[in-house]
Parts: C-alpha cells; structure tokens; sequence
C-alpha cells in the first residue's frame, strides 16, 4: 500500500533482500505505474473538483461522472472519441488511451489516480538508485494497462523506461530464406511489459514490482520511442 513520499526505490530493495533475491547485470525492473503515481503523489480528491460545463457534457455522453472527466480533460491534448463508458483522448504524455490513464481501482475512498508527471524520468530515478545499491547495470520499466484500436482487452504497455532499448529495429536483417526484413520493427519494451503484466495481475493480487531475467535489452531508449507520429496514426 504505496502513499505519497514513499521511497519507492527503497521498497523495492527492502522487497529484494525479504525474497534472498539479488539483482543481475541485464535484469530488467518493471514496475507497474499505479504505485509509481502512489508514490508521486497523484491522487487527487474528487471532492475538490470542480466541472467545467465542457466536461458535464461529455460526461453526459459516456456515463461518467463529471469530476473524473474534468481530469481528462485537463490530462489531455485532445479528445478523440466519446462513447458510453470511455473516452479515447491523447494524453499530454503522447498516448492515445482511453480516460486518459485514470483510474480509481486499487485507490481508497473517492479519490482518482493520475498517470506520472514524466514515467521515462520516474523511471531512470528508480534504476539510478537501484545500480547504485546493488552495482547491478538493470533496466527499468514502467507500465500501465492500455487497450489497442484493433484489438479486445487490455494488455501491459510501457509508458516510462530508462536503460533499456525499447524499440528493436530489425529492418535489413534476413530471414529463413535471405529475404531482408523491410518493415520489421518489434516493440520489445511492450513485449516484456506483457509478459510482466501476466505476473502482475490486475486486481488484488499485490505485485506491482516484477524482475525480467534473460532478455538483453540494455541500451538507452525511452517510452516516448514506442509512440506513434499523428502523421502515421491510421486509427485517428
């Protein structure tokens, strides 16, 4: 139960030693973004919000309440599409999500939950800390739940990442047969922050920290690389 101020490198290295468990030179920290905006403070009182008009209305179309919805808009750039139960909207951050990343589950009384101010630098804090406790050269990973335009159901998805390449880039490289990849770019980063989703959970399970061990993903990318340009955003 993450609260605002805690030190959340430090839990993470208390939890270590509790488990005789020790970090490893590639081990990649993922971390879910719930107890990273806990401990960033960005909870925020629905009793101290106020609607604007702008938000009562859309909030009539999606069957929200207007408070919630004064926070995304004022979480976002742009509102793209308004349905019963969700609103699809570009975060500021640059993500296209529904309701803008916030969330209520997992938080006490009538509060909702903001995604971090900068989850790339919330993240190279943490692993800053972490190689500086342990010597290990680890990676970070912040991730949240997010829904794709194509497809049902939410899957884990990076949103901040420090010291990992996030991006792999495999255009020019042959397959089987010596054909050089044209288009191939994997998203590595969202491809571990499934696999640690599955580990997670998403309701009271009380993981909200995973340790990735045996995928070389050392490098110097960030979230903001998995994100795609407007000029090629087809599903807009």
């Amino acid at each position: 139960m993450v609260a605002p101020g805690d030190d959340l490198a430090g839990l993470i290295l208390e939890s270590l030693t509790s488990a005789e468990a020790r970090l490893q030179d590639g081990d990649i920290v993922v971390i879910a973004q719930k107890v990273v905006s806990k401990a960033e403070g960005r909870s925020v009182d629905l009793a101290a919000v106020t609607p604007s008009p702008r938000a009562v209305e859309i909030a009539a179309q999606a069957h929200k309440d207007p408070r919630v919805v004064e926070l995304i808009l004022a979480e976002s750039s742009e509102v793209l599409r308004v349905r019963p139960g969700v609103i699809i909207v570009e975060h500021r951050l640059g993500l296209v999500l529904a309701n803008a990343g916030i969330d209520r589950s997992n938080v006490e009384g009538e509060a909702a939950l903001l995604l971090p101010l900068d989850p790339d630098a919330s993240a190279e804090q943490i692993r800053a800390r972490l190689v500086a406790e342990t010597g290990a050269a680890v990676g970070v990973m912040i991730i949240d739940s997010i829904g794709r335009a194509w497809r049902n159901g939410t899957i884990g998805t990076t949103i901040g990442a420090s010291g990992i390449v996030t991006m792999s880039d495999l255009r020019g490289q042959p397959d089987l047969f010596g054909r050089k990849l044209e288009t191939t770019e994997v998203g590595a980063a969202d491809e571990v922050a499934a696999a640690a989703s599955l580990v997670m959970g998403q309701a009271a399970e009380a993981t909200p920290v995973v340790v990735v061990r045996g995928i070389d993903l050392a490098g110097s990318g960030t979230a903001r690389d998995l994100l795609r340009p407007k000029r090629m955003d087809m599903f807009r």
